[in-house]
């Protein structure tokens, strides 16, 4: 092909797109043949509320799901819990039995767009549900495309929802992974940064500790000997993505780079084992309430740097996220600022305009040395699961944290809004308010199910999961088994609990 037809420039030095170490992205033409997925973050109150809300955004143009799951669902309780009192629907939907997946999906093509779902601790409950309410719509699992979070080690670092042990909750990613197979075109892990870099962690530190994570989570897969190629072709991950414009540039082109290597010097060189997936998300931490229209220019900016970053999918916040959940029309705002970069900049003109610019390669290499040196300084401590235990990792982000938040408190970092210029622009606004009723309605909604299902059936599945769950074997199949029952994401967590305990 003659260069002057290829959808990038080739530079002297640089690899091109496509290939290895995929510095300038992991494929040859990346937007020029097809746009990253729009993939708005959105929860909230009942399964039938959310529903309404993902059938409107993909009625307006967005292109993948992103489930948010409230703080009990998150946690493994079910709606009637004391301790979920006020939490229900809050921050996301509530989950508590399959009843309640199967209203969250209707009327979504499973076969045609792809689901993802921020959910750790009980991930693989939550998976299972979906699968079966994808078996009870006849669609295969062959055709599901989606993505479970399950990076249980950034909960203990950065963000608090474990609910067992790192090595019981290692067991149940490791079950994921195994099952996985089945579900061929599903991402059963997305080794998280977001949270890591929203808990104050610097760049550097975001990719070093994701990336440290993910051999964490390889290194399980291979200890229960599954194929650590088919493992790692279907890894993904999540950034998120802060205001220093040319540093996030750089941030994900280092990540590319050293995920590459990392594999290399296991013994994987399947090439597409070895091209890091990723989706964006632009940072919540970066946004302001006291003049939350500022806050469009930041995610416009940041959702930029992403995809001249080479992100394979985006969620753009909205405006008035720093107040409360967003408003509809703040929603919206965050959705149509993706369609005005890929429709209206002319970015999808070339892949990875900004490549062979000095500065840009000196940040990307630097940030490969430094992040590079984070995994290492974590792999000498015993890895991923020693260094959570032992509190290493925590320490990391609180000092950079620290370093961070007393830069913005004595001025030395300039927040628009907070600490410099601070007269007003835009009116402030009041939360979005938030689902009444909700944690009522779940429960006697629950208590209906109960009655209603065939309770003999649930214990009999409960009882065989228990003993699975004391034993070495799989219990996928049995998570399965107990979730068509109607068995709650509460009864079957506390199977777990019974047998592994609950971490606190």
């Amino acid at each position: 092909m003659d260069s002057t037809d290829l959808p990038f420039e080739p530079i002297e030095g640089l690899s091109n797109p496509g290939d290895p170490p995929f510095l300038r992205g992991i494929h040859e033409g990346m937007y020029t043949q097809r746009a990253w997925t729009m993939r708005q973050y959105a929860g909230f109150g009942s399964a039938d509320e959310t529903n309404r809300r993902f059938l409107t955004l993909l009625e307006r143009g967005q292109t993948g799901l992103s489930v948010a799951f409230d703080l009990p669902t998150q946690m493994g309780m079910d709606s009637d819990d004391p301790r979920a009192d006020g939490e229900v629907g809050r921050t996301g939907v509530a989950i508590d039995s399959l009843a309640d997946m199967e209203r969250l999906l209707k009327g979504i093509p499973l076969d045609k767009v792809s689901i993802s779902m921020t959910i750790n601790a009980p991930a693989a409950i939550l998976w299972a549900m979906v699968l079966v309410v994808a078996q009870r719509q006849g669609i295969p699992w062959t055709v599901l495309r989606g993505t479970i979070q399950n990076d249980i080690l950034k909960e203990f670092v950065a963000r608090g929802c474990y609910i067992f042990s790192p090595e019981a909750s290692m067991r149940l990613v490791r079950e994921t992974l195994s099952f996985q197979s089945q579900v061929p075109q599903f991402n059963p892990i997305s080794v998280s940064g977001y949270h890591i870099r929203e808990a104050g962690a610097t760049a550097a530190l975001e990719v070093g500790i994701t990336l440290a994570h993910s051999m964490a989570y390889l290194d399980a897969a291979e200890a229960e000997g599954l194929d650590l190629i088919a493992v790692a072709r279907r890894f993904s991950f999540f950034f998120g993505c802060h205001n220093d414009f040319l540093e996030e540039v750089a941030k994900f082109r280092a990540a590319r780079v050293l995920w590459s290597d990392l594999l290399q010097k296991r013994g994987i060189t399947d090439l597409k084992a070895r091209k890091l997936r990723f989706h964006t998300q632009t940072c919540g931490s970066t946004l302001i309430r006291n003049q939350p229209l500022l806050n469009v220019a930041r995610v416009a900016i940041q959702a930029l740097a992403a995809t001249l970053g080479g992100t394979q999918s985006l969620h753009t916040n909205a405006f008035d996220e720093a107040i409360g959940l967003p408003g509809e029309e703040a929603a919206l705002m965050a959705l149509r600022t993706q369609q005005v970069l890929y429709y209206e900049t002319g970015l999808a003109r070339t892949v990875d305009p900004l490549g062979g610019s000095a500065f840009l390669e000196k940040e990307t290499r630097r940030l490969v040395d430094e992040a590079g040196g984070v995994v290492e300084l974590i792999e000498e401590a015993g890895g991923g699961v020693a260094a959570v235990k032992s509190g290493l990792t925590a320490s990391l982000i609180q000092e950079a944290s620290a370093q961070s938040q007393g830069e913005i408190e004595r001025g030395d970092r300039v927040v628009v809004g907070l600490n410099r210029f601070e007269e007003g622009v835009g009116a402030s606004r009041e939360p979005a308010p938030l689902p009444k009723g909700t944690g009522a309605e779940q429960t006697q909604a629950l208590a209906r199910r109960r009655d209603k299902r065939d309770s003999m059936a649930v214990r009999v599945a409960l009882g065989a999961l228990e003993k699975g769950a004391r034993g070495e074997g799989g219990i996928m199949e049995l998570i399965l088994a107990a979730v068509k029952t109607e068995a709650t994401l509460g009864e079957i967590v506390e199977v777990f609990t019974k047998s592994w305990g609950r971490t606190r």
